[in-house]
């Protein structure tokens, strides 16, 4: 079935072979043996059929199913069930989707939904060490956690990497308006990503503290690890977040600061062309000699008058950097 990527027996960490679905009950029987499936996108069919060969519960089915689940890890009898978020970063757009991996001691279930990248290159690695396949599906389980893990820390640093390119276009006195929403969208898959990236702490701590009979002493080093790298992605985000909260403050204090400075400039020339205003409207500028008609030289007095306090004026509001 295309839905199933994988499904492969291994033996004291080596590969015996691929097995079919309706043979897995079987093989999970025999002694020093554990069962990797891998499945995207699975229908309700093909997940009642894995229900039968792994006997998993039928809530565990039902998440599954529904692939809309926060991140978390959950007790079925001898069974966990653990739900993480996987996120890719393309064109400034970021994708979001969901593994589950059914964990028991001598099979591993990982089930793909949505944006996630192949776990081929997690089967090639994990095959390539077969003393560490030893361990059996838990370090199976590490394996498939870290390496999403590290492409939640790859799409963090995606992200900050294009903020630092906007960032250099945001402070000028311009408001860009598609800038601001760039950004706002930004922090929205920030959030979703910071959301993604937080529980995996937890989830770790728990396999650590809580299941010793699933995860070896041995591999407990490497699931506290995981959790590193999740606390140093939301340390990422928490930066940028921050930075991007101040860089549209600043934009918009810049913007606000011409604006300002043009209404000054306004204000200032208004104030200088007040002068000839109330002079010509009080005298008209309809007789023959101004001002009080018997004065011959009054009109020329009045222009030069009304010049010279437009030319104080506008020194001193030059001066005060009003014009």
């Amino acid at each position: 079935m295309s839905m199933i990527i994988n499904s492969a027996a291994y033996r004291n960490g080596k590969k015996v072979g691929d097995i079919p679905l309706d043979d897995i009950s079987e093989v999970l029987k025999e002694a020093d043996t554990f069962v990797w499936l891998g499945v995207l996108e699975p229908t309700l069919e093909l997940l009642k059929q894995i229900q039968v060969e792994f006997s998993l519960h039928d809530l565990a089915i039902e998440d599954a199913l529904m692939a809309h689940q926060r991140p978390k890890l959950e007790t079925y009898g001898e069974t966990l069930f653990i739900v993480m978020n996987t996120a890719q970063y393309s064109d400034e757009v970021t994708s979001f989707g969901e593994t589950h991996i059914f964990l028991g001691k001598n099979f591993i279930v990982s089930i793909r939904h949505g944006a996630s990248s192949s776990y081929q290159q997690v089967r090639a690695r994990c095959e390539s060490v077969p003393t560490m396949m030893t361990k059996g599906p838990a370090f199976v389980a590490y394996s498939i956690m870290d390496f999403i893990t590290d492409g939640l820390y790859e799409v963090a640093e995606g992200i900050q990497a294009r903020f630092e390119v906007i960032e250099e276009t945001l402070f000028t006195d311009q408001y860009d308006r598609d800038m601001i929403n760039r950004l706002y969208q930004m922090k929205a898959q920030m959030l979703r990503l910071r959301a993604a990236a937080t529980p995996v702490d937890e989830i770790c701590h728990q396999l650590v503290r809580l299941h010793d009979d699933l995860i070896p002493k041995e591999l407990r080093p490497y699931f506290r690890d995981i959790a590193d790298h999740a606390l140093k992605t939301i340390t990422i985000l928490d930066s940028v977040r921050e930075m991007i909260t101040t860089a549209i403050q600043i934009n918009l204090a810049l913007v606000t600061f011409a604006q300002n400075d043009t209404v000054k400039r306004l204000a200032g020339w208004g104030a200088i062309l007040a002068v000839p205003t109330l002079v010509f409207s009080l005298y008209g500028m309809n007789f023959k000699w101004m001002p009080e008609l018997e004065f011959k030289y009054g009109y020329p007095v009045a222009v030069a008058v009304t010049i010279g306090i437009c030319g104080y004026l506008f020194r001193r509001l030059r001066k005060s950097g009003w014009v």
